[in-house]
């Protein structure tokens, strides 16, 4: 990487950084709304520890990868946002006229959803061993776990940065936000595959790529160290996310050409 390239990429860093933590209209939902879920879901759901074959015996434990996964919404909506503003207000359109490379924009852009990424899973981690979660992979799967969170809400980000380039819109981007949740709630997030039953609901969970990165982060709070689960979700976040910065460089190319 060019020491240019590198300025850029970390002015831009800066700026995204910034300008998300200082937005408390976006921060404090992204940390209260996650938890508050959680606990409708693990009051509500309880009773299905007693199914057979359930994996732990508390479903907060169970339930706890809930609000890992849903900080990648607010990731997808923080970026697709943020970015379909700086296409409102002409930023963008300035930034054109100077020998800035789209790659530095969208790596400055991703690091504000790194940065809230970290504030979420670092509150989450610590209400959750407040309130009785037992994360059986002990310290060394924390780090484990905010990267599987990282590279999720990534992937997720550059969905939300796509839809902000090809829409140019905030209120566009916001109008997909309902459908992130759809991806979450037709996934395993509520209860593993094999007790979904083996209707339409389950086929439809076994597709979908969400569960796979559920799975991979309920592994480390459930059972510890499962290379089969892990490698799923990695693989799934890795390809998500390689595939989704592929499409945005190449829309974000498009845009600035235009």
């Amino acid at each position: 990487m060019s020491r240019a390239l590198l300025t850029q990429v970390s002015v831009l860093a800066r700026r995204a950084v910034i300008r998300t933590l200082r937005q408390p209209g976006m921060v404090l939902p992204a940390l209260i709304f996650p938890m508050v879920l959680l606990a409708v879901n693990a009051g509500g759901l309880t009773s299905a520890t007693e199914l057979p074959g359930f994996p732990t015996e508390t479903y907060l434990d169970f339930a706890f990868a809930f609000p890992l996964v849903q900080s990648a919404i607010f990731g997808a909506s923080l970026a697709g946002t943020e970015f379909a503003r700086d296409i409102e207000n002409g930023f963008l359109n300035r930034l054109t006229l100077t020998p800035l490379r789209p790659v530095a924009l969208l790596a400055g852009l991703l690091s504000g959803v790194v940065a809230l990424t970290v504030l979420q899973y670092t509150v989450f981690l610590a209400v959750g061993l407040a309130i009785g979660v037992d994360i059986k992979s002990g310290i060394l799967g924390v780090p484990v776990l905010f990267l599987l969170g990282v590279l999720t809400s990534l992937g997720f980000a550059c969905l939300g940065t796509i839809l902000a380039l090809r829409t140019g819109s905030g209120e566009a981007v916001q109008s997909f936000f309902p459908l992130f949740f759809v991806l979450i709630f037709f996934s395993s997030v509520t209860l593993p595959r094999p007790l979904l039953g083996g209707g339409w609901f389950q086929a439809v969970a076994t597709v979908n790529p969400v569960s796979y990165l559920v799975e991979g982060l309920r592994s480390l709070v459930i059972t510890g160290w499962d290379p089969h689960a892990l490698a799923l979700g990695f693989g799934f976040a890795l390809a998500f996310l390689a595939v989704g910065l592929a499409v945005a460089a190449r829309s974000m190319r498009r845009r600035m050409e235009a």
